[in-house]
């Protein structure tokens, strides 16, 4: 790392001790590096100038040369006034360069005659055309053949009151630019820059922001978001690595009673091709010795519970205990129940331990683990407290995962000698991309198909007009006997207007629906309650639950068979695609209808329309990942990795996330220990990097 970019920003010509202090607490910018690092979100071509009579009002920038012919002034209120310049390229055209702000110094800084190069995004007003606030430069000082494309960057609107707009941020790269006499160092060796054909370090920190055309732009790009991933992974591939140098897991070398029973005598339908090709993948790491780190993703009702519990079977059989942790009560009790059915008539003993259980029966179930009567624990974060200790824990399998912070799953390795194998699920189907950087220590399966029997799920738009067309379809699928969800979105920032909400559609709802019974469940509720109103829902004492997104996960009703969703534009993909997968769980069709006003923007539109086009949960998660970006996606935030990315993005450059991994896998495979010469130059950075404020360990 060069000693000239971990200079204060303060001494660089043009910041000093103010414009400091904003650029650290907008940008994050301390350092010559980090002002060097901030990279510009697009570029617009100076290389072409325009004549007047080219221009249209859609246009997105122009340039211009020419001189102003007068100045005009305009009074706009009490203080305020408009400055208009009258500017023409020479051939007797005439447009209008407008300034609203800084009105008087706009008279002062241009004069009449000088020739000037106007940039800026023309639009058309009172039938001329006119350049708002336009970017003006003297024509005698630029060189046209080195403009190439120039650099815009986002700042905030505390800093364009400063002074500090894209063309200020601008003069100090290129002021910065102009410093570095020194070539900056690199930080890929050239058996990997050589072999991928990447631009060097140095040249790319400066084409990034000052390409002379598109080709060279790209290969700055391309050079600087590779460098970016490929830290990313070989952080995360040495983490792995280290984990399975330094853990040995149990041996689980049999197949023994408990399983076999079960697959022959309780197995409640035949496996599909997915499920035994991901039980295959599990007993093989269970029985290398080494602790298995297994993401299992599978589409809602894709069976990931049955393939756990048979991979609990296997722990049992070879002497340990297993566990499976759930995020709510509500998901913890549904896999109690989906778990005690399946294993009807076997002699093992399942437990629950929630936070509500409390007293004498805690005091059971805990004895039972610790002296091993208590073979399989169900339950949620409570499994985690220190005074849960088992006497053998082989197996933990963690579902939704993301709920879970890295800490929380950590504790669950030190309730045994060894660390136990681990099972991680979630039925949020996860890109490949995204996985591979946010769970690339984890080995993958995927169960890609659903059971048999099970019918697509209808998913239609309707607009909130048609409402009462809507409430008639509900009705007719309760007088076959069927049971309905409503769910009306509640979102932190308005909870009380949302929850007013909720309450206001119920009524409204009872009226619609008079000669049914409705249950209401929100997340402002008592649990019991909450959990008493569930109860009658899954009883079939009522026939339409009215809630919020509660009900997302953990709930199992095979005869439910309508999912409405109002105000569904409130709803990202992911959220929509795991409340439609609240349905569609028994042999009848199903429904998933999608509510909202008549205007939709862009975006919305389009998620709208991927729900109804495709049930396939990765297909969906891509269209999220690519509409909404990896830092919102449900669950990634806690990685921090989306915003720790300062040019690369997971959704866009899937081939580079390969291409980066691929390489550090190499490097990992020859080099296990960090110890080689050979790679000695990508150990020190990687070393530097994990000083800065990346949150490396979260990410793996």
């Amino acid at each position: 790392m060069n000693d000239i970019l971990q200079q204060d920003i303060q001494y660089l010509p043009g910041v000093g001790p103010q414009r400091k202090k904003m650029l650290n607490e907008e940008l994050g910018i301390v350092t010559y590096g980090d002002l060097l690092q901030y990279y510009p979100y697009k570029h617009v071509d100076r290389s072409r100038l325009y004549s007047i009579s080219e221009l249209t009002g859609d246009m997105p920038f122009i340039q211009v040369k020419g001189h102003i012919l007068s100045f005009e002034t305009f009074k706009m209120g009490v203080r305020k006034k408009r400055v208009v310049a009258h500017f023409t390229d020479g051939s007797g055209k005439v447009m209008d360069l407008t300034w609203f702000n800084y009105a008087d110094s706009a008279i002062k800084k241009y004069k009449i005659g000088t020739e000037y190069v106007v940039f800026g995004r023309p639009q058309v007003f009172n039938g001329r055309i006119q350049v708002v606030h336009p970017d003006m430069d003297d024509a005698d000082k630029l060189e046209f053949s080195a403009m190439g494309l120039q650099p815009c960057y986002n700042t905030s609107e505390k800093m364009k009151k400063m002074g500090l707009n894209s063309r200020a941020i601008e003069r100090l790269t290129k002021s910065l630019i102009d410093v570095l006499k020194v070539p900056l160092s690199e930080t890929l060796p050239p058996f990997i820059t050589e072999k991928l054909h990447l631009m060097s370090r140095n040249e790319a920190l400066r084409k990034i922001h000052y390409p002379q055309n598109a080709k060279e732009l790209e290969l700055a790009r391309v050079r600087l978001k590779f460098e970016e991933l490929f830290y990313v992974q070989l952080n995360i591939l040495r983490y792995a690595s280290d984990q399975r140098r330094k853990y040995r897991g149990y041996v689980f070398s049999k197949v023994g009673v408990n399983f076999n029973d079960f697959y022959h005598n309780n197995l409640p339908f035949q496996l599909t091709e997915a499920q035994k090709r991901v039980i295959r993948e599990i007993r093989k790491d269970m029985g290398s010795g080494r602790q298995m780190n297994r993401l299992l993703q599978g589409d809602v009702g894709s069976g990931k519970t049955l393939v756990a519990l048979m991979s609990m079977l296997i722990a049992l059989d070879n002497g340990y205990q297993a566990c499976i942790m759930a995020p709510t009560e509500i998901l913890a009790e549904q896999h109690l129940t989906t778990i005690m059915e399946f294993l009807k008539g076997m002699d093992i003993r399942v437990a629950l331990l929630t936070g509500i259980i409390k007293g004498k029966r805690r005091q059971e179930i805990l004895d039972g683990l610790l002296d091993g009567t208590v073979q399989i624990l169900v339950g949620t974060h409570a499994v985690i407290e220190d005074t849960v200790q088992f006497a053998r824990l082989g197996m933990v399998v963690v579902d939704e995962q993301h709920r879970f912070g890295v800490a929380q799953r950590a504790k669950l390795w030190n309730k045994s000698a060894n660390p136990p194998h681990v099972l991680v699920m979630t039925a949020t189907p996860i890109p490949r991309t995204l996985a591979m950087t946010l769970y690339g220590d984890l080995d993958v399966s995927v169960i890609d198909e659903l059971p048999p029997g099970r019918k697509p799920i209808v998913t239609q738009h309707v607009f909130d007009r048609s409402l009462p067309s809507l409430y008639d379809g509900i009705r007719k699928q309760i007088h076959q006997g069927r049971q309905v969800y409503i769910v009306f979105p509640l979102i932190e920032e308005s909870e009380k207007i949302d929850l007013k909400n909720l309450e206001d559609g119920f009524e409204v709802l009872t009226q619609v629906f008079p000669e049914f019974k409705l249950s209401k469940v929100h997340g402002k509720m008592k649990p019991s309650d909450k959990e008493a109103e569930m109860q009658k829902f899954v009883r079939g004492e009522t026939q339409i639950l009215v809630a919020t997104t509660v009900i997302e996960v953990g709930v199992n009703v095979p005869n439910a068979s309508v999912m409405v969703i109002l105000e569904a534009q409130r709803f990202g993909l992911s959220q929509l695609h795991q409340l439609r997968g609240r349905v569609g769980r028994g042999a009848d069709q199903s429904y998933c209808i999608l509510v909202t006003g008549f205007k939709l923007a862009e975006d919305t539109r389009k998620r709208i329309d991927i729900m109804c086009e495709t049930n396939d949960g990765f297909r969906i998660a891509e269209a999220d990942l690519k509409l909404r970006g990896p830092g919102d996606l449900e669950g990634t935030q806690q990685s921090g990795m989306a915003f720790d990315l300062k040019i690369a993005d997971i959704a866009r450059d899937g081939q580079l996330v390969q291409m980066a991994r691929d390489e550090a896998q190499i490097i990992i495979n020859n080099d296990p220990e960090c110890t080689s010469e050979r790679y000695a130059l990508l150990w020190r950075r990687l070393r530097e990097l994990r000083k800065t404020n990346i949150n490396w360990g979260a990410i793996s």
